[in-house]
């Protein structure tokens, strides 16, 4: 027993080696150093252009379809809803004149703008001609239609009859019985739509109409009312 536990007490002791840690050089180690940052300010930096470049690309690709769909400057529209003979008056003339009327036409006018920003006109006028003579001008003052919205101008024209009945050289027998007058109309409105100052557009819209004015001592009024529009 006891040369066993002699065994026990007598253990062999196991030396450890210190740890070899490797000398490394200053310069060397800031070399790296640098290196590293190089290439982490490297990274970010095509990371930054990358991102830039893309922004650039998306922004430009969404601004041309904008100017090609919601941007884009629309023609306006131009309509002669109706035209009216507000007031007529016929009595007999003078050897020059044989008959002498008085008549007065409201046109009612409306301008549609199918565009995202108001359009804005000046001053506009419309000529009515009886054999291709004017016998009434009627002015409208400048304005603005609003973005996608219709505004409506009731024009009157005081017809210069003395004008109409030179050229027809009818007598009041004519006219009692009836007789129609074959007019014309030319309405010019010239204007501007402005989107966002960017988009800008000068706009020139005219509209020919013709008509018949059909005189009686039952009736007074228009028909055959026919209109076409031209924007430059």
């Amino acid at each position: 027993m006891a040369g066993k536990r002699e065994e026990e007490q007598v253990k062999p002791i196991v030396l450890h080696s210190p740890s070899v840690v490797p000398v490394v050089d200053d310069e060397e180690a800031a070399s790296r150093w640098r290196s590293i940052q190089y290439l982490h300010k490297r990274r970010c930096a095509l990371c930054c252009c990358g991102c830039c470049g893309a922004t650039v690309v998306i922004l430009g690709i969404t601004i041309l379809i904008l100017s090609l769909t919601v941007f884009k400057v629309k023609d306006p529209t131009l309509t002669m809803n109706s035209l009216t003979l507000d007031t007529f008056e016929i009595e007999p003339g003078t050897p020059d004149n044989l008959v002498l009327f008085n008549a007065t036409l409201v046109a009612d006018i409306s301008i549609e703008n199918p565009n995202v920003a108001s359009f804005r006109f000046d001053n506009s006028t419309t000529d009515f001609y009886y054999a291709r003579e004017t016998v009434g001008v009627a002015y409208a003052p400048q304005g603005k239609v609003s973005a996608r919205r219709t505004a409506r101008m009731n024009v009157t024209v005081d017809v210069l009859t003395d004008r109409v009945v030179k050229q027809m050289n009818i007598t009041m027998e004519a006219f009692t019985a009836g007789t129609e007058l074959n007019l014309t109309s030319f309405t010019d409105i010239s204007g501007r739509v402005n989107v966002l100052g960017v988009y800008k557009r000068d706009i020139e819209v005219m509209l020919n109409c013709s008509m018949t004015l059909e005189l009686s001592k039952t009736f007074q009024g228009f028909k055959n009312t026919d209109c076409s529009a031209n924007v430059s």
